[in-house]
């Protein structure tokens, strides 16, 4: 299947609204804001199809205006069924100056002989804001499919300017690489990654009140390092979905309570 899904956003006196959609099967976009006064836009992708099925082909297209702002939500967990040729995926997002885009997609679990490709390509113009992350897991746990998917690969290239300053490239190949291995995930089953750029917020103090948050969370292993465009990169290793989709959510309000302290630093000035 060859699905398409376009997103256009305007804003209006401070409100971000959605200027126009097109969207083809299994794809349809909901409007799930709850406080249409509110500067930032929630649409939630949904999806007919119960998963990624072989030989499927998604391209999506996010355009957020000038100072508008875009939070994007899934609706359920991705699931990745059995595939003997594979599915891929292509995403861009445009961001305009002053814009802000957030996306946490829920964890994608990746059936036995599943094979999944995607490309992600974030543009971003002067002093934008994006928050993007992932979850991966090994597959059906109480399945027994620990590990049975057959490639997962992911590429996530951000650009600023059209300079590129950020690439992501996470390789699944378990017939391949063993996940277990040293350098790979060393016992570990579910691995999340966190992107955030910010031109105005103090990275060095997001990055401490992070690491602080993630030092006491039990059952993980962390690592957090700062990137290019005023940004953090945050991996985490641990044992359930939930339980990393959880701290990626606690991870993005600590960031949004940092950026807030910061601004009233700044304003009290």
């Amino acid at each position: 299947m060859i699905a398409k899904l376009h997103i256009q956003t305007a804003n209006q006196n401070g409100i971000t609204f959605l200027k126009q959609s097109y969207s083809t099967p299994p794809f349809k976009i909901a409007n799930i804001t709850e406080n249409k006064k509110a500067d930032c836009l929630h649409l939630m992708v949904m999806n007919s199809s119960p998963g990624i099925l072989d030989e499927d082909d998604y391209e999506i297209k996010i355009e957020v205006a000038g100072n508008s702002s875009l939070q994007l939500h899934t609706q359920a967990y991705q699931r990745l069924f059995n595939m003997k040729k594979g599915a891929k995926q292509l995403m861009k997002v445009h961001l305009s100056a002053g814009s802000s885009f957030m996306f946490l997609p829920h964890p994608a679990v990746p059936h036995e002989n599943s094979i999944f490709t995607a490309k992600n390509k974030i543009y971003l113009n002067d002093n934008c804001s994006l928050i993007w992350g992932e979850v991966l897991t090994c597959g059906r746990k109480l399945n027994d499919e620990v590990f049975r998917f057959s490639k997962y690969h992911t590429i996530t290239e951000i650009f600023h300017n059209n300079n590129l300053i950020i690439k992501e490239n996470l390789l699944m190949h378990p017939s391949h690489i063993n996940p277990a291995t040293i350098g790979q995930l060393e016992g570990y089953t579910h691995q999340a990654s966190l992107i955030y750029l910010n031109k105005n917020s103090i990275a060095a103090n997001s990055f401490l009140a992070v690491h602080d948050y993630l030092s006491y969370q039990k059952e993980i292993l962390f690592g957090i390092t700062s990137t290019a465009g005023n940004g953090l990169l945050i991996r985490i290793l641990g044992h359930k979905a939930e339980q990393l989709y959880h701290h990626l959510h606690l991870i993005v309000s600590i960031l949004h309570q940092q950026k807030t302290v910061q601004a009233g630093n700044m304003y009290a000035s």
